[in-house]
């Protein structure tokens, strides 16, 4: 015990002895904030949201300006499926031009997606850029937050009960366990009746 409170001691007193910076440092940093959505009202909520709150920094006039990732994770499409009912149990695998036509779906709708959420900020002249991944979404959102550095990351809530967030899974609390860097949660606004 002894030991410990002598290394705080001395952890205090080095932190205490650091110089202070007197010049700016020469090295421009662009802040970087990531938005995740999908299909949902709510995840366009949290884009709208960071878009008020943060559109001073993401501003396409400043020459230091922020930049605005927005993220869409696609879910892997299943090549077969499973019919395990009884004893004439058995796998269906897709054809190739299933396979083909369910991509392009795919792709057509994260399009959509995100041409909105560029229309959202384009109208408040925000530097933006998209991208779409394939894969888990809470997995992937993390390494792309990872491998871009992003300084914040924005995701939404959609309020499932404990037992679903249990069976489901929650992004948002898988992010906010493993993202590494601050994360914000939006949660939508609370419906009057």
């Amino acid at each position: 015990m002894a030991e410990d409170q002598a290394t705080a001691a001395m952890e205090t007193t080095t932190v205490e002895k650091q110089p202070e910076m007197t010049e700016t440092p020469s090295v421009t940093t662009t802040k970087r904030i990531m938005v995740a959505i999908d299909e949902s009202d709510s995840s366009f909520y949290v884009l709208q949201w960071v878009i008020d709150h943060f559109s001073s920094l993401l501003a396409t006039t400043l020459a230091e300006g922020g930049l605005l990732t927005v993220i869409h994770v696609q879910s892997p499409f299943q090549h077969f499926t499973a019919f395990p009912a009884g004893p004439g149990s058995a796998t269906v695998y897709a054809s190739s031009s299933m396979i083909e036509a369910v991509k392009k779906s795919q792709q057509k709708a994260s399009a959509a997606l995100l041409s909105r959420a560029l229309q959202m900020c384009r109208a408040k002249q925000i530097r933006t850029e998209t991208l779409v991944l394939e894969g888990d979404a809470k997995d992937m959102i993390c390494q792309a937050v990872e491998q871009m550095h992003v300084d914040l990351l924005a995701v939404g809530s959609r309020g499932l009960g404990k037992i679903k967030r249990a069976f489901l899974g929650s992004v948002s609390d898988y992010c906010a366990h493993h993202a590494k860097c601050p994360i914000l949660i939006v949660k939508p606004p609370k419906e009057t009746h």
